[in-house]
């Protein structure tokens, strides 16, 4: 496994591209899915579909491969900036790709304006775990900040379910609106807390702290809004369901 890491070691470049080229396929083929006929007929609709199907696999793939590396050596927990171990690095290698892929397809897709929130995100994601990548460092932290992944397969759910034009009072909604906040507030605030003070604790002893803390402190920002909507529009709003074309980021 050593000799293994080694080689993926030496060519980081080339995996985070082969990464983004498995995703882009991955995309091609979850075209020939069947999809709801209200997602059909809006070409907006369409393309979120389409774009959460791939986020949604990354989710399932990289969250799970997350809890799994912390479980196999939870000495990564206690020092994000040196341990980790080849699943680990293997993990944030795959990642990035998925990340490189989506903000090129946002951007050529044509709905840059409408996705831009995601986009920035991704920015933000990039180039946090292309350091990672190539200097071996923040592996560890990478690993944790994809806990954030569990939560976001029910956070794609939830999109493609108001998209397909199911209610918010239905059982299926309700059962996964439930499920998401627990998620956000464990896997999501849970993270981004703990990534955050362990930053701040150990600043004088990390490489380039300043540039992670500021990255860190944009994205809290960023998850705080997004809680906040999340809680409006799921839990304290009066309508069954969003009728906006283009809101689906903002809800």
């Amino acid at each position: 496994m050593d000799g293994w890491l080694k080689e993926v070691q030496r060519r980081p470049v080339l995996c985070v591209f082969c990464s983004s080229l498995a995703f882009r396929l991955l995309q091609t083929l979850l075209k020939f899915l069947p999809r709801p006929h209200a997602v059909r007929c809006d070409p907006w609709k369409n393309y979120k579909w389409k774009n959460l199907s791939v986020s949604l696999v990354h989710s399932l793939l990289t969250g799970t491969w997350a809890v799994f590396c912390v479980f196999q050596y939870p000495e990564m927990v206690y020092d994000l900036n040196l341990s980790f171990t080849p699943a680990s690095y293997l993990l944030v290698i795959i990642s990035t790709g998925y990340f490189i892929q989506d903000a090129v397809d946002i951007i050529i897709s044509g709905y840059a304006r409408e996705s831009w929130e995601f986009l920035l995100h991704h920015v933000m994601v990039i180039w946090t775990f292309l350091y990672a990548v190539l200097t071996w460092h923040y592996v560890a932290g990478a690993v944790v900040a994809l806990f954030v992944e569990v939560n976001s397969i029910f956070l794609h759910l939830r999109l493609m379910l108001k998209m397909a034009g199911v209610a918010q009072d239905s059982l299926l909604y309700t059962i996964n609106k439930f499920i998401n906040l627990t998620t956000y507030i464990s896997f999501r605030l849970g993270a981004q807390s703990y990534l955050t003070w362990y930053i701040l604790v150990n600043f004088s002893q990390l490489v380039h702290a300043g540039y992670f803390l500021v990255s860190m402190m944009l994205m809290n920002i960023m998850i705080l809004i997004y809680f906040y909507r999340l809680l409006r529009t799921d839990f304290f709003s009066k309508h069954s369901h969003s009728n906006g074309v283009r809101k689906f980021v903002q809800d």
